[in-house]
């Protein structure tokens, strides 16, 4: 087993922290990781939290994180950041809601900037939500980065997904464009002490009625203030119970089965990616585009081509004695 997973499995800390920053860094060890930590998982609840800016996400998991821990709980928290268009870097704001935590040795904070990924969470979320599955952390929150209507991607990551909304926003129409209401596991109203929360509810249990009306699981809705820590035990029991009906109706296994099978294409996809990048750092065809000489399909094909042509060189030998 490679040393560094078996650090991790072991609860060592630092590795966790270095095992992630390898994902990362595209370090040549990583898949070599994720092998020996397959198996390893300790059976989290991965806690998906996503919606609109300003929603209140990042303090309601800061306040979640203490009611879990005043429960002997530890917990792992993946927080996504937006990353700048410009200098590449991330503010990481979350970092200064959940300060409070920083000590604790049951709670582990990783921060992760976008780095260009859409669907709200960094390239590497999977993969730290594994390494922290395997370190034994009884509950992982994913904080998603807040971007509206491209926030789907958290439903390959989280057993339970939860829509955090405001009453008097307007969210829940863009919620449901979004087509976020087909992924909600549950919702949640935070600032409940403003007005607006019959309306909103409302607004809810009626598009719940047109999309969820023949599911096993119609997702609850829970109220919250989390800036006084009202709620949060009724939130909680929402959560246990998703998770209990993942386990008695088997979708969970299910939905592992299916997010594991993606994720084989993914890291197909990525590992290709760049393959052909760094095979084409150079390649010719980008004078050419540069020159107006070719359009980008040509190539486009070109590079597929010739990616082929050199993994299967005696299907090309064949072509051309057919041809001859």
């Amino acid at each position: 087993m490679h040393e560094l997973a078996k650090r991790l499995i072991d609860r060592d800390m630092r590795a966790l922290a270095r095992g992630i920053s390898h994902f990362e860094n595209d370090h040549p060890d990583k898949l070599e990781i994720l092998k020996a930590v397959h198996d390893q998982g300790k059976g989290a609840h991965i806690i998906g939290i996503t919606g609109s800016p300003g929603a209140g996400k990042s303090s309601l998991v800061n306040r979640l994180i203490q009611f879990l821990r005043s429960k002997k709980m530890t917990v792992g928290i993946v927080a996504v950041d937006p990353t700048s268009p410009f200098s590449g870097g991330a503010l990481l704001g979350d970092r200064v809601r959940m300060a409070d935590h920083f000590t604790d040795a049951g709670v582990y904070i990783r921060s992760m900037g976008t780095r260009g990924s859409l669907g709200g969470l960094a390239r590497t979320t999977k993969e730290a939500v594994r390494l922290m599955d395997a370190y034994g952390f009884d509950v992982i929150l994913v904080e998603t980065v807040g971007v509206g209507q491209s926030e789907l991607d958290i439903m390959k990551v989280a057993d339970t997904t939860a829509v955090v909304l405001n009453p008097g926003s307007g969210d829940v129409v863009q919620v449901f464009k979004a087509g976020i209401m087909e992924i909600a596991d549950l919702f949640i109203i935070n600032k409940a002490d403003l007005p607006g929360v019959s309306k909103l509810m409302t607004e809810i249990e009626g598009m719940l009625d047109l999309v969820k009306h023949d599911a096993e699981w119609r997702p609850p809705i829970a109220q919250t203030i989390s800036t006084q820590n009202k709620g949060l035990k009724e939130l909680w029991d929402r959560f246990k119970e998703h998770g209990q009906y993942l386990k008695d109706s088997g979708e969970g296994k299910r939905k592992q089965t299916r997010i594991l099978q993606e994720e084989v294409l993914e890291v197909v996809h990525y590992e290709l990616m760049r393959l052909i990048e760094k095979e084409n750092e150079k390649g010719s065809w980008r004078e050419q585009i540069a020159r107006r000489e070719i359009d980008p399909y040509t190539a486009a094909d070109t590079i597929l081509s010739e990616w082929t042509q050199r993994r299967n060189p005696s299907e090309s030998q064949d072509t051309t004695t057919k041809e001859g």
